[in-house]
């Protein structure tokens, strides 16, 4: 899970808001929403990091806050995120992200910069997902199942992936990764280019751990 940025919102949004009798299920113009959703989330699930896209059942309009227990949020931008399919129609216990949340409630928004969503979460080498809140590592799997098995190594693919690398630049420069590669590396799995790379956030955290070793 990492920080997602809100930046302005749909104009159609907007609009629609004020209008009078207005709620999410008569705003028409979701494509819209689904568009800015996924800009800003760089192209992945608020919640398990897997790609999403924009068309056809590429993704949800996830409500952070339900819209059933706070329908005063159903049309507040900073309440909605961009979800993945999340197993929708398997067995519950294949289900996760806002398919397995249904209308119950998170403690901490990635949307809500008070919340310091990357300060909450770390990883395990097998790529579980943990969090040192414990009412928040509870609902990390009663509640989102984010360390269903197929994300967890999807996730330890990612690490991998990057501990490769890191074994590799340490033979070929015959000692330590220097911190400068380091911060080059992490730029890289924080930004890319348009679309971030699934799972990208636990490359992030492992590189920010090695560069806060060498501090």
């Amino acid at each position: 899970m990492r920080a997602i940025v809100k930046g302005a919102e749909p104009a159609s949004l907007t609009a629609h808001r004020l209008t009078p009798h207005s709620d999410y299920g008569n705003y028409l113009a979701k494509g819209d929403l689904r568009g800015y959703l996924i800009s800003e989330q760089g192209a992945l699930c608020c919640y398990c990091m897997s790609r999403i896209h924009a068309a056809g059942k590429g993704m949800k309009i996830e409500h952070w806050h339900s819209q059933e227990d706070h329908p005063t949020e159903q049309l507040a931008y900073q309440n909605l995120l961009g979800g993945c399919m999340g197993g929708e129609g398997k067995p519950s216990a294949m289900q996760h992200c806002d398919t397995r949340k249904g209308k119950a409630d998170i403690r901490f928004n990635p949307a809500n910069p008070a919340h310091r969503i990357e300060t909450r979460i770390i990883y395990g080498s097998d790529g579980s997902i943990h969090s040192n809140d414990p009412a928040f590592n509870t609902e990390l799997n009663a509640v989102l199942n984010l360390n269903l098995a197929v994300i967890r190594n999807n996730r330890k693919g990612v690490l991998d992936s990057l501990l490769i690398w890191w074994r590799i630049e340490k033979q070929r420069l015959r000692g330590p990764v220097p911190k400068a590669l380091l911060e080059r590396k992490l730029a890289y799995w924080s930004y890319g280019t348009t679309d971030l790379t699934p799972y990208c956030q636990v490359a992030v955290w492992w590189l920010r751990d090695k560069l806060a070793g060498m501090a």
